[in-house]
């Protein structure tokens, strides 16, 4: 790495990158990893980006891919910066200006149900964590229809292939920009976290990373690939074509955001029907297709897949009032409703005054939408964490559990602990962007102390707390003292005893 009258410049392998230098930080945006997946490159996998002459500008975001806003009202709340152009397979790295070599590397994959999200997202600077010794990289992958869609003659998981390509980039690359491409940690966030147990689980993932961290999403709504073919049935038909890659080819971007936004709200629908189905399908997501991902993450990981990976796995304590508080939804449920939604995913009637006792304090008691809030939290989000724990356990590998428990103060504190509310915590940014979830006051120690965390686990394999195990579960908790407690909400979790190990 050299210093120029313009900036910081970095000589990569396919050319000459030219950076920005500022509070000790050089940060290079936009750097592309793969070819442009349009034309010629449509619907395939990640293809060899060509070298460049002369410098390539890395001082601001470059595109990003082609996703729809996020639908409201939780559009009010996350943010999705959208930039134009075709060179959006691309990623962003941040690293300490001190002429630093072997500097432990992490690779931050965003989250957004694989249909929202991008790499240049405000919250997801890495600022923070490049004064803290690590060299951080965020990046781009095909989202949605162009990213996860089971075509007659294409892989559906392109998406997750983007993710391997920008893996291999980091191995070959990652030098330049002092890092060590054997102390590589990939850590994730709701569908960043379902990919980050997806990568542990492939065989083509295998020693890119040695160690992950799983926020809120290890595995659930994966597809398999019967659901798969038939969302591209649907697909095909609402749009008058074959589901082949010729056919959806030569249709416009922009036509073809609208039927995936179309049936996707089809697919959320059904997901808040509060009596609907026990499994939380999506539209689009990474398909079980036998190939690239042979089975269950879960299955596979147990089997010993990534046994030698070392594994920070957790979840949010209100997950799901992310999409039930911002609409009201939460009030709508009576307890008719919630007697008949818990038989339907399976729980027995005891369930319920397990999660009404669990939450002492509130007057007169925890209502009908709030017991509700808290069975899909532990649904969709900490059950899934727990199974994915202990299925690396079994294996042999090195795990540690966590939940983070700071409540938000929007919506008159009724997010709670909410979906995504942990990442600017991660990442030490509250002050970045809209307050949007965090509100205008939130605590900067606990952002410190979550955030020197992760450090530590990419520094030195150990975040600094105890290590889970089967018998004390031990479990750090993210507010209000930042501590180790053993099996927290243990009657709840047993509950779930003997569920949700079906489906991907």
């Amino acid at each position: 790495m050299t210093l120029g009258a313009g900036g910081v410049m970095v000589l990569t392998k396919r050319g000459r990158v030219r950076g920005v230098l500022a509070d000790g930080v050089a940060a290079f945006k936009g750097v592309p990893y793969a070819a442009p997946p349009f034309g010629v490159n449509r619907f395939k996998p990640p293809q060899p980006h060509q070298p460049w002459s002369g410098e390539l500008d890395a001082s601001t975001y470059g595109p990003s891919v082609p996703a729809p806003p996020y639908p409201p009202p939780v559009d009010k709340l996350l943010t999705q910066p959208q930039i134009p152009g075709e060179e959006c397979l691309n990623l962003n790295v941040w690293t300490p200006d001190q002429g630093a070599a072997g500097l432990p590397v992490m690779v931050w994959i965003h989250g957004g149900a694989f249909t929202n999200g991008s790499g240049a997202i405000p919250t997801y600077d890495g600022g923070s964590f490049a004064r803290h010794g690590v060299v951080l990289v965020t990046l781009n992958y095909r989202l949605g229809v162009e990213g996860f869609l089971r075509l007659e003659d294409c892989s559906p998981n392109l998406g997750l292939l983007d993710q391997i390509a920008a893996l291999k980039w980091v191995q070959d690359e990652i030098q330049a920009f002092g890092g060590n491409p054997d102390r590589v940690t990939v850590f994730g966030e709701s569908a960043g976290g379902s990919s980050i147990a997806a990568l542990m689980a492939m065989p083509a993932a295998r020693g890119l990373f040695g160690r992950a961290i799983c926020q809120s999403g290890p595995g659930a709504g994966l597809a398999t690939s019967e659901e798969a073919t038939l969302v591209a049935a649907r697909l095909a038909a609402s749009l008058g074509v074959r589901p082949t890659r010729e056919a959806f080819g030569t249709i416009p971007a922009d036509r073809l955001l609208a039927a995936q936004r179309q049936l996707s709200a089809q697919a959320r629908a059904s997901s808040l029907d509060p009596v609907g189905s026990a499994r939380r399908l999506r539209a689009f997501a990474p398909v079980i297709d036998g190939d690239l991902l042979p089975g269950r993450p879960v299955d596979i990981i147990r089997a010993g897949a990534s046994k030698d990976v070392r594994l920070i796995v957790g979840s949010n304590t209100d997950e799901h009032r992310l999409w039930l508080v911002p609409g009201g939804l939460i009030d709508s449920i009576d307890e008719e409703t919630l007697q008949r939604s818990a038989r339907a995913h399976g729980l027995e009637p005891d369930a319920i005054e397990a999660y009404r006792s669990g939450r002492p304090g509130a007057t007169p008691g925890p209502t009908p939408g709030d017991v509700y809030a808290s069975l899909l939290s532990d649904q969709y989000f900490r059950v899934p964490s727990i199974r994915l724990a202990e299925a690396h356990l079994e294996a042999g590998g090195a795990t540690w559990m966590y939940e983070f428990a700071w409540p938000s103060p929007q919506f008159g504190g009724r997010l709670g602990a909410c979906h995504a509310l942990e990442i600017g915590f991660v990442f030490n940014n509250l002050g970045k962007g809209r307050a949007g979830l965090h509100g205008e006051d939130p605590p900067r120690d606990l952002a410190a102390t979550m955030h020197q965390a992760w450090v530590r686990f990419a520094t030195t394999g150990d975040p600094g707390w105890q290590p889970y195990d089967l018998l004390k579960r031990p479990t750090m908790i993210f507010w209000p003292t930042c501590k180790t407690i053993d099996d927290p909400r243990a009657p709840e979790r047993m509950a779930w005893e003997g569920l949700l190990n079906e489906g991907p």
